[in-house]
């Protein structure tokens, strides 16, 4: 074959699927370095090393190697990742964004999403669980108060303590106008914590008086033809999430409106239903999804035999 002779689509074609059974068989290689090291066969083939072995016969490097021997360890006891790791059925690199969360218990749900996931959400998927494990802190949840930032009021001899609660209004970006105005309130007696209460529980009624109104059309006479979800609750979804992932430890820009119950099943766009998601927690969603359906199938399946 002449690759001169080839046209544009035709090079570009061959160049995807050579790319892809390159991978493939370079993933089958690795899974077979942990067996090829325990059995020592590269120094009875005339290597010096794993690491020679491995260069030599398939370009990988020393840290590629040291990566896939101590995933192979810390997988002695969770066989469902270990046998994806020895199989090449996915990369090493999808297989070690897992390693820190993954347990006995939770494997069989890590395998499924490491077969599913983009590394990007696989990558949002363990910080998740780091979160709720509480390994890490909750960043989003953390006061974003600068210190020594300056109150730039009118209100120059206001006492320190005073300035003190209103100065994360400051770091939140309110505006000097806005916090004039909360400190004649406050000079003046009023309960600033009970007023923005006040303010955040009305918000909350609105916003649910607004959606269930929204559902009851839907629910009634009127089905969308289709999956557009109409711009009356989108403008509810982010009235309620703002422009962010209404994930709670998530601060990326919403991109995606997830259906949390199957629209394949109701087939409607009822906002209590509905989440905005940035589009690594679109995948993970859509991805449990998945699963929960197989797993579903699967009980249906063993009562009707």
């Amino acid at each position: 074959m002449n690759p001169e002779a080839l046209s544009d689509d035709k090079l570009f074609s061959l160049c995807q699927r050579y790319g892809e059974e390159a991978r493939m068989w370079r993933q089958r290689f690795a899974g077979l370095l942990p067996e090829v090291y325990r059995r020592h066969l590269y120094q009875r083939r005339g290597f010096s090393s794993i690491h020679e072995f491995a260069a030599k016969l398939a370009g990988m490097n020393e840290e590629q190697v040291s990566t896939l021997l101590n995933l192979e360890k810390r997988f002695h006891d969770k066989p469902i990742l270990k046998n994806m790791l020895v199989s090449g059925e996915v990369s090493v690199h999808k297989l070690a964004r897992v390693a820190s969360v993954a347990t006995v218990e939770n494997q069989d749900f890590l395998a499924a999403q490491v077969e599913n996931l983009p590394k990007h959400a696989l990558d949002t998927l363990v910080k998740d669980m780091r979160l709720v494990s509480g390994e890490l802190p909750d960043v989003k949840n953390q006061s974003s108060f600068l210190p020594g930032q300056e109150l730039k009021t009118k209100f120059e001899l206001v006492q320190s303590s005073e300035a003190a609660d209103l100065s994360r209004l400051i770091a939140l970006g309110i505006e000097n106008d806005v916090v004039n105005e909360f400190l004649e309130l406050k000079q003046k007696g009023f309960d600033l914590n009970a007023l923005l209460r006040e303010f955040l529980e009305k918000r909350k009624i609105e916003i649910m008086e607004e959606k269930e109104k929204l559902a009851a059309g839907i629910g009634g006479a009127v089905k969308p033809a289709g999956r557009y979800i109409p711009a009356k609750i989108r403008k509810i979804l982010q009235t309620e999430h703002g422009v962010k992932c209404s994930i709670k430890t998530c601060n990326k820009p919403s991109r995606e409106i997830h259906h949390t119950q199957r629209f394949a099943l109701g087939r409607d766009h009822d906002p209590h239903y509905l989440a905005p998601l940035c589009w690594e927690h679109h995948l993970i969603a859509h991805s449990i999804d998945v699963k929960v359906h197989e797993k579903r199938l699967e009980f249906m399946r063993d009562r009707g035999s």
